[in-house]
This record gives structure tokens, C-alpha cells and sequence, in this order.
């Protein structure tokens, strides 16, 4: 059996890895909402952009939940403190994606253009709502949260409740959510490039295009802003990391520059940030050689780059708290028992490949590109 000190690594790992597959797959799926009323000019069109994602997008969807799930086991403290704190902006996403699942399976019911309009529109806030407030949520998490545990472990936060969605909107915090909703709109443009044929697969390129751009350049601009204007936090001294959660018996201070710290101490960490920022760049290049394929996998890079380079520059901490930093969440003082990090841990030892090897399965046996001549022989069967 792992030890304790091990698990909650292993974890900080395993989340990690839960996340970027979110945004890998179901970000695939918001990155085409997204772009369903620009790249589909007409209705035929936005049902073969509809269709590309139609089998798929409630299977990939169940990568968010198992985030959500796995943060509530493994660091029930952290699920604790933004769940009460970000409340507004997490019932904001859920709005959003009510959008979905009666977008894709009502909007075709009826043939009246304005019906079919609003639920296109539906469809992409569905997609942009959810990619935006969770990149403000990672910009907000560098910069720390204001609250704090009192002596019970219960997080209070500073201000009104209304606390919890308009200061979220902070410059830097809107610059990692446009960084959030570009990158996924890029990967959704490279599924459409590569399912679809035409003017929409058109549409798409030039998107991959744009989008790149965005994305290396919001990226970049990101890094020199954390660099030049944003404090890091770092721990001054703490008990044993194998010892039990305990979140108030560290030390913490904030300092310029130690979000790069783990750059000086482990060099090798610089490949997330050199992939966050050339691999978008390498997905338009390959995309404008009509190759999306392999430009879909350089996106997938690029997500879990930048997504990574987050970690890597936040750890040991998951919720920083710039109203009394001694609160901050970490790897080592908020999660679950040693007996549950290591049942859950051969839970997914077992089962993450089952569901991996039935996911690729379903992809297989409905691949192949959508044409608006196989959406009109479809007409009442297609999404």
C-alpha cells in the first residue's frame, strides 16, 4: 500500500490529469458550441456541426462530473471552501449547461427557423459561459481567494455574498478566461476541420488560424503579467507531509515571483509553459497543411501546457487565501484519509482504463466525416 505522503501526490497528479481530460474532451464539444452560429451559415450546415459532437457529447461531459467527484473525495476541504465561495458562478455554469443536452436532442423537433435560431445560440452559451468561468477561476485561484478557516476548519470569506461572482471579474482573471474560451474554441475548430468537408471545414481552418494566435498571445501576456504584477504564495515552514490534514499548522507568506519558483528547482517544469505556447502555434501550422488530425493532438498539448503550468506553478497549493494566507489549501494538509485516497486510488487504477477503452471504442464505431448530403438523408433521424 502507498503511503499517505505518496497518495496525496498521486492525487494531485490524478486530479490534474481529470481536468485536462475534461478540457480535452468536453472541451472539444464547448469549443464547437462555440462556433455553431459562425461556422454553419445556414440550417443545414449547423446540423452537420451539431452531428460531429452529437454521439459523444454527453459521454464526454461525464469527465466534469468525475472531476467534480474526485475533488469532493480527494480534498473535500477545497470542495468545501470554493464550492461556498465561487456558489454563484458554479450555478452560472450549471445554467449554461442546461443548454445542452435540450439543445441537441429538441432543436431539430420543430422546423420553424427562430425555434432553431435560439436553441444555436443556446448551444453556444452552453459552450462559452462554462470555458469563460472556468478560466476566471483558475485566474482567480493564482492570485488567492479571500478567505480564511476559523479554528472549526470552516472557510469564511470576506465581503457580501455578491462577493461571489463580480469581483471574480478581475483584468487578469478575464485574461485567463478569454485564454480558456480560445483554446477550447481551437480545439472544437480542429474537430470540425477534421470531421467535416466543404465550406463548414472552411470555416473551421480559418478559425484554427485565429485562434492559435489568441491563444499563444493571451498565454504569453498571462506569464509576463503574473511575472511583473502578481504575488505568488510560498510556505515558510509546515508539519511532516505524511502527517494529518491539518490547514492551519503551516506557515505562509506571499512574494514576488514564487509562482516560477519550481522553474529554478526543477528545470525541467519549463516544458509545460514552451508547450502552452507552441503547440497552439504547431496545431495552425499543421491545420493550414490540412493535417488536423495531428493538429487536433498538438491542441491537446497545448491544453494540458497551459493547464499544467497552472499546477506546476501553484504546487504544494490548490486554493490559496489572500485574506489570511496560513489558510491556504494544499496538497498536504486538505485531503481525504490515508484508507480513502488509497480506495479511490485503485478504483480508478481499474476502472479509468475500462472507460477509456469503451470511449475510443464509441469513436471508432462512429467515425468518419458528416456531410450536409448525409444530414438531408437524415432529416428525421440526425440531431
Amino acid at each position: 500500500m502507498l503511503d499517505y505522503e505518496t497518495l496525496k501526490l498521486v492525487w494531485w497528479v490524478l486530479v490534474g490529469v481529470l481536468l485536462i481530460g475534461f478540457a480535452i474532451a468536453d472541451g472539444m464539444d464547448m469549443g464547437v458550441g462555440m462556433l455553431l452560429p459562425f461556422v454553419g451559415r445556414d440550417d443545414a450546415e449547423r446540423r452537420v456541426v451539431i452531428n460531429t459532437v452529437g454521439p459523444h457529447w454527453d459521454g464526454n461531459q461525464v469527465w466534469l462530473i468525475t472531476a467534480g467527484g474526485a475533488i469532493f473525495a480527494a480534498w473535500p476541504a477545497v470542495y468545501a471552501a470554493a464550492f461556498s465561495g465561487f456558489y454563484l458562478a458554479m450555478l452560472l455554469v450549471l445554467v449554461a449547461l442546461f443548454f445542452r443536452p435540450v439543445g441537441f436532442d429538441y432543436r431539430s423537433k420543430l422546423e420553424d427557423p427562430r425555434w432553431r435560431n435560439a436553441w444555436d445560440w443556446g448551444l453556444f452559451a452552453g459552450g462559452l459561459v462554462p470555458a469563460l468561468i472556468f478560466g476566471v477561476a483558475f485566474g482567480n485561484l493564482l492570485q488567492g481567494v479571500p478567505f480564511h478557516l476559523d479554528s472549526f476548519l470552516k472557510p469564511h470569506y470576506e465581503g457580501t455574498f455578491i462577493w461571489a461572482l463580480l469581483p471574480l471579474l478581475n483584468p487578469f482573471a478575464l485574461l485567463a478566461g478569454l485564454i480558456s474560451v480560445a483554446m477550447l474554441a481551437l480545439h472544437g475548430a480542429l474537430w470540425l476541420q477534421i470531421r467535416t468537408d466543404g465550406a463548414v471545414a472552411a470555416r473551421a481552418k480559418l478559425a484554427v488560424s485565429l485562434l492559435a494566435l489568441v491563444v499563444t498571445g493571451a498565454f504569453a501576456l498571462g506569464g509576463v503579467w503574473v511575472w511583473l504584477g502578481i504575488d505568488g504564495y510560498r510556505i515558510v515552514s509546515e508539519p511532516a507531509h505524511s502527517a494529518l490534514p491539518n490547514p492551519l499548522a503551516k506557515e505562509v507568506v506571499r512574494e514576488a515571483g514564487a509562482w516560477f519558483a519550481i522553474y529554478a528547482t526543477l528545470p525541467v517544469a519549463m516544458l509545460l509553459p514552451a508547450t502552452g505556447l507552441l503547440a497552439p502555434l504547431a496545431a495552425r501550422a499543421l491545420s493550414g497543411m490540412d493535417r488536423p488530425g495531428l493538429g487536433f493532438v498538438a491542441s491537446s498539448l497545448g491544453m494540458t501546457g497551459i493547464i499544467g503550468t497552472a499546477g506546476a506553478a501553484m504546487f504544494p497549493f490548490v486554493m490559496p487565501s489572500s485574506s489570511q494566507p496560513d489558510s491556504s489549501l494544499t496538497v498536504w494538509d486538505a485531503p481525504s484519509s490515508q484508507l480513502t485516497l488509497t480506495i479511490m486510488f485503485f478504483a480508478v487504477v481499474i476502472f479509468l482504463p475500462i472507460v477509456l477503452g469503451y470511449t475510443l471504442w464509441c469513436y471508432r464505431a462512429m467515425w468518419g466525416k458528416v456531410t450536409v448530403a448525409e444530414i438531408e438523408a437524415k432529416k428525421h433521424h440526425a440531431y
